[in-house]
């Protein structure tokens, strides 16, 4: 790779990882340091704060949707009141959810039901014990309307708990470590231990104002939901612990009380450094690059093999590792490529290309692989010549045989994810186990240009024709429809809205994915979530 060209690459992806970290940083912060102080003066750790006391020393949060929500109601609800995410305790990788109490009370926002579902998702489709940190206030009232109704509102969250109970046996356990009031109280009450913290946790359907108004009791908090009262009068709880720590410690040692997990594995080191990952994709996003200057990157230096590469070559199917565990990899290679003295556009799906990745993902659900798609695909091939060749029929084929498939699906967006390509390699839609971007990812039914083509054609051909410039009002609308474009297509757009986990930083490609991978494959043949649960 040119060095100079190397160096641009760099500097730019530099900037946007910067930005996302600088973004990142605001959002961890909660409420602000004053009521993180607040918190700390009440006896109570904050969210972060208790999640690292539970995880093992060193080991890694993966956190899920920390954009969500960001960009709305003025910035209010960073981190849309509640942390989730993927660690290890106990050497076992588990599902974590923390109310973060420095936001409004950590009350319940439309998002933060969203969060809290896929959270639960998580654990279910991979089998993953998942950990409740309560400490909130109950709902958001004057948001209740997008919180308490309908099928993916809050009671969805008592469903999935019931599901995880009853029917799927994860491990469910939840700690309540401050308010947990009116039917936010049946989530650990669904749990299959319940530990509260001695006269700072406080469990009930109403609460002490609730209660004098609807029956005229007059009586304080901890008589009427407190720990003492919950773990020796009414039984609901199972433990109780005297402050924030014995709490988490007493998770700790439930998390010891399991069966051994799957072991994690090292493996042998990517033939090429991580460090210089950041030089490769270019500046603009409809340049070529090498896709093998990132796969080489990020998977074993070992027992890697691709799959028919004179055949249909835009499509990269390959037998692979990741930190020792073998994988299918899929990815979209960009540029100009020839088959057969033909030439092809990378990045786009031909009826070769989709009938050689449904023949592959059919071989790796047959094996129990594993299957991660490196998304960069700009959509389907348009055209008589493909249209006689029955593209729509192979396109279907690649899109059934990965619906249907068994084995986790992991899915790390790099550019674009534009058109029918994007539900075909693994989109959202079709419940991939885990979801990752790049800040560079583009994530929308087209680019802003082709939008400009699709809505404004007839009148800019009439101009052309003419020979007229263009009036001011065409003008006008032309540059917001691209700016509105570049705005839904950005990688931070896209996690403000849960359509991915995570955005991560392209150097931790490696480690995020091995910890995904880790996860997934604590339920190696796992069928589809939604056949599942119908």
């Amino acid at each position: 790779m040119n060095s100079h060209l190397a160096v641009a690459r760099e500097a730019h992806m530099r900037l946007l990882v910067e930005q996302l970290a600088q973004l990142e940083q605001r959002l961890r912060a909660g409420g602000g340091e004053a009521r993180v102080d607040k918190q700390h003066r009440a006896g109570k750790l904050t969210a972060r704060e208790r999640i690292a006391g539970l995880l093992d020393p060193g080991a890694r949060f993966l956190e899920i949707g920390l954009l969500i929500a960001y960009d709305q109601y003025d910035g209010q609800a960073p981190a849309a009141g509640v942390v989730t995410g993927i660690g290890k305790i106990e050497g076992r990788p588990a599902v974590i959810v923390a109310n973060d109490a420095t936001v409004k009370a950590g009350s319940w926002w439309p998002e933060t039901i969203t969060k809290i579902l896929r959270a639960q998702e998580i654990a279910m489709r991979n089998r993953t014990p998942i950990v409740y940190l309560v400490d909130s206030a109950g709902v958001n009232l004057p948001y209740q309307d997008g919180i308490f109704p309908g099928q993916y509102g809050a009671g969805r969250i008592f469903f999935y708990n019931s599901l995880m109970r009853r029917k799927l046996r994860v491990p469910q356990f939840a700690a309540v470590m401050g308010p947990c009031i009116a039917g936010g109280a049946y989530l650990p009450a669904l749990s299959d231990i319940l530990i509260m913290v001695e006269k700072t946790s406080f469990m009930g359907l109403g609460g002490p104002n609730l209660v004098k108004g609807a029956t005229g009791q007059v009586i304080d908090a901890e008589s009427l939901g407190g720990a003492h009262l919950h773990t020796a009068v009414s039984g609901v709880a199972h433990y109780m612990a005297k402050d924030d720590a014995a709490c988490l410690a007493m998770l700790r040692e439930h998390f010891r009380q399991l069966p051994e997990p799957l072991k994690a594995q090292d493996g042998i080191a990517p033939t090429r450094p991580a460090e210089e990952i950041y030089g490769v994709l270019p500046q603009d996003h409809r340049q070529p690059y090498d896709i093998e200057e990132i796969i080489h990157r990020i998977f074993d230096g070992d027992d890697y093999s691709e799959f028919q590469p004179e055949h249909a070559p835009e499509m990269l199917c390959a037998s692979a590792r990741l930190a020792g565990r073998p994988v299918a990899l899929i990815a979209n290679r960009r540029g100009f490529l020839k088959a057969q003295g033909q030439p092809r556009i990378g990045g786009i799906v031909y009826t070769e290309s989709a009938r050689k990745v449904a023949y592959f993902v059919e071989t790796a659900e047959r094996l129990g692989l594993p299957i991660i798609y490196l998304q960069d695909v700009s959509g389907f091939m348009v055209g008589s010549e493909v249209e006689s060749e029955g593209i729509i029929r192979a396109g279907a084929e690649m899109v059934e045989t990965m619906a249907t498939t068994s084995v986790p699906k992991i899915v790390l967006t790099l550019n674009h994810a534009s058109g029918a390509g994007y539900y075909a390699m693994a989109g959202q839609g079709f419940d991939p186990n885990f979801t990752f971007s790049w800040p560079t990812a583009r994530i929308g039914v087209m680019e802003g240009d082709s939008a400009v083509q699709a809505l404004f054609s007839v009148d800019l051909e009439k101009l052309k024709v003419s020979g007229q410039p263009m009036p001011d009002d065409l003008a006008e609308s032309v540059q917001k429809t691209r700016a509105d474009y570049e705005r839904w297509l950005d990688a931070r757009f896209a996690a403000a809205r849960g359509h991915v986990d995570a955005i991560i930083d392209p150097k931790e490609s490696r480690e995020v994915l091995a910890l995904a991978l880790e996860v997934a494959m604590q339920r190696p043949r796992a069928v589809p979530l939604a056949l599942e649960v119908l």
